[in-house]
Parts: C-alpha cells; structure tokens; sequence
C-alpha cells in the first residue's frame, strides 16, 4: 500500500461504503491518507448523519485538509435529495431561458449554484461535481442529455462560468466536466469505452469551446477527464490515460493548469486491474484518481499505484483553499427559489 510522504496526500479521492465508516475503511483512510472523499446517495440520510460522516472523514487524515465532493448537478444528477434537501432544476432549463434572455438566465443560474452551494458548505462538503461542460449533439447518447446547458457551445461556456461563480461565492469548488467532452459520444462510458470519430477541426468548433474558454475567465477549479476515446488525437487510449490528450489538449492547446482527477477508475469503459488503471492515469498527466464505489479490495488495489500529489497538484490546491476559506453571504433559499422557478416559467 502507498504511503504518502510527510504532509503530502496520497493522490487518490475514494468513495465509502455507507452512511458510517467501517473499522477498515477507518484503517484504509488513515494509511493512504488520501487528497479527499465523494459521497453518494448510499452515504447520505439526514443533514445531521452527513455533517457527522463528513467530519468523521476528516478526521483520519493529517497534514492536510482533505475535500469532500459531491455529484450535485441537480435534475436527475443529484446526491442529496428531498424532503431534507431541495430539488434543483437541471441544467437544459436555464439553457432554455438563455436562449432569450441571457442576463436573467445567468442571474438565476448563479442564484441556484450559489444555493446548491450553500446547502452544501452547510454540510462540510466543499467540492461540487458541477458543472456539465459537455456540449451534446443530436445522436449522441442520453447520458448527458439535459444535464448539459445547451447544444450552442459558446452559450455553454458563458453559462458554466455562470455556475462556478455562484458555487464559488458560496466557498465551493467547481469541477468542469467531463474535459476534453463528452457530449459528442454515443455510449454511456459508464458501461462501455465511447468512440469519438470526429475530426480534430469538428472537435475545436464545438465539443472543446467550453473547456478551451474557462482558463481565460480567471475561475479556479478542478476538472474531471472524460472516460472517451477520439480517434483524431489518441486512437488508442481515453483522454484519461492519454498522454496526448491531457498534455497536447487539455494542458497545451487549452491552458487547464488546474487539479485534474480522472473520472472513476471503476467504470467499465477503462479495463484491467484497478493498479494499472491508476497508474495509468497518474502517468498520463492526472493530478489525482477517483474511485467511487467504495469497495475496498478494488480501492487497496487502486492504493498499490498511488504516489503522493505532485507539484502542480500542491500548487492548485493552494488556489483552491481560497475558494474553500471564503466568507460566503448567507442566502434566504425561500427567496433564491422564488427568482430561479419565476425566471425558468420563461421557456
């Protein structure tokens, strides 16, 4: 098993089992001592069993303040769910609103992000999983869908700048996703390996405006690798194992300086043993994996190829703690819900 070196975390966020910890998965945390967690809705009862489980993670790392992420898009990609928490509208709705009124689309979308936001930091969690950058075509596969903004890839880009200042002032990190895009694939990589054909030219025009804009808007964030192959670039392996990608497009032709972590190492559109897949990514450029499933056979075997977080990984971290430490502005959700459903009543 890695162990990481004196106040450096081990690059990895893992996933847990259930809403309390077990003996070993204390054990696990406390030797890897990883960068953070992702919760689920397996982890998640009520605000009082979350805030507890969330300092209960914490409290197994030392030397560094580990995150806490969370899947929290809202519409049908959403962790915490009514009655404790509100429903959020997808994403495809303000897109709608976007289309005519642009100003009162993003007033209402920064609005709603900054709620998600704090309905989050209300619970220790300080890294949203959001939002969707992906620009969606006509056959492409339903697992984007209205989880993306728009099929425009220039309103796209406008309006997850949008949504990361709301998350942002409520003191909650972003994550673009899924870098380079995802919206051009027609399978759901959760299930199988997505093969992009595009040329490279079809590529810039559409799927990789959102994600080329976002260095340039200032925002600080992490961002999450597609599990997607495009033939154009790397025939042969996804962007999250391709050096090609990460390093031509994502860090050269894009300018991400940012913390970038892979999709999870558990979905079947990667292959092999859980180690190799975690080195590859390491190897390829992520700063960091992801294992989402909680089972811990596959997460020690994911423990055998971590190293400690290296050095652009430290630096964007560093960025990213000002986003967490931030004073952030109590909203009224009762008013903030108001504005955001009179506002999406205009599609």
């Amino acid at each position: 098993m890695a162990v990481p070196s004196r106040g450096r975390p081990s690059a990895a966020i893992f996933g847990l089992a259930g809403k309390t910890l077990s003996d070993e998965e204390r054990a696990f945390f406390s030797d890897v001592q990883p960068l953070g967690y992702i919760l689920f809705a397996r982890n998640v009862d009520t605000p009082v069993q979350v805030r507890s489980l969330v300092d209960d993670l914490r409290g197994l790392v030392s030397g560094h303040d580990p995150v806490v992420l969370i899947d929290q898009e809202g519409g049908r990609v959403q962790r915490l769910k009514p009655p404790h928490w509100r429903f959020a509208p997808p994403m495809a709705e303000f897109g709608a609103v976007y289309a005519t009124d642009r100003d009162a689309a993003k007033k209402a979308l920064t609005l709603n992000m900054q709620l998600i936001g704090q309905e989050l930091a209300e619970l220790g969690i300080d890294v949203d999983c959001a939002p969707v950058m992906d620009v969606p075509v006509a056959d492409a596969h339903d697992i984007i869908g209205n989880r993306a903004f728009s099929h425009d890839p220039h309103d796209v880009a406008e309006m997850a700048v949008a949504a990361c200042d709301g998350l942002i002032a409520a003191g909650v990190v972003p994550v673009i996703k899924h870098i380079p895009g995802h919206g051009r694939a027609r399978a759901d990589s959760h299930l199988e390996l997505p093969v992009v054909e595009a040329d490279l030219a079809s590529l810039r025009a559409s799927d990789f405006v959102p994600f080329a804009a976002f260095p340039k808007s200032g925002r600080a964030a992490m961002a999450m690798t597609a599990h997607v192959v495009y033939t154009a670039i790397d025939p042969d392996k996804p962007a999250t194992t391709s050096a090609k990608v990460i390093g031509d497009i994502i860090r050269g032709e894009f300018g991400f300086t940012g913390l970038l972590m892979s999709d999870d190492l558990g979905m079947k559109a990667l292959g092999g043993p859980y180690d190799q897949r975690a080195a590859a990514a390491l190897a390829a450029g992520c700063d960091l994996v992801l294992h989402c499933d909680g089972n811990l056979d596959d997460m020690r075997a994911v423990a055998k190829a971590l190293q400690p977080l290296g050095a652009n990984g430290l630096r964007a971290m560093e960025e990213l703690t000002a986003i967490r430490r931030k004073p952030r502005e109590i909203l009224n959700a009762a008013a903030v819900q108001v504005v955001v459903t009179n506002v999406l009543r205009r599609a």
